[in-house]
């Protein structure tokens, strides 16, 4: 998930476009997002598309940050949580009903919601 960030965010870096007049850029990138520019990304895209069930519990959404709500799940659930968010499951939309989001930004928002209901839980890679 970090490369796909990183990609993104690398992709979206070379949009500006600079007049005529301005000098290529020859020094290269090297940009590394930190923990808390994914987290900052992932509360974003929460906020935006997430938070209006999963904090309430809407509509039988697990709330953020109530362990117990999440227990019970495969063990594959961080995989199945990822593509019930991208695609939709049962009463919840896909991307949240956000469809302006892209995968990586809800991929990101789900990332937000495991650490924030399970802070003490090793990152994921």
């Amino acid at each position: 998930m970090l490369r796909i960030l990183m990609i993104t965010l690398l992709l979206l870096a070379g949009c500006g476009q600079a007049g005529d007049d301005a000098a290529p850029s020859t020094t290269p990138v090297d940009f590394e997002p930190t923990d808390s520019s994914v987290q900052l990304a992932g509360k974003r895209a929460y906020e935006q598309a997430c938070a209006s069930c999963h904090e309430e519990g809407l509509d039988g959404a697990p709330r953020t940050g109530d362990r117990d709500a999440w227990t019970g799940r495969s063990w594959l659930w961080e995989a199945v949580l990822f593509e019930h968010a991208k695609d939709g499951y049962l009463d919840m939309p896909a991307k949240g009903g956000d469809e302006s989001l892209d995968d990586a930004a809800v991929e990101m928002a789900a990332e937000y919601m495991l650490t924030r209901t399970f802070p003490d839980a090793p990152p994921a890679d």
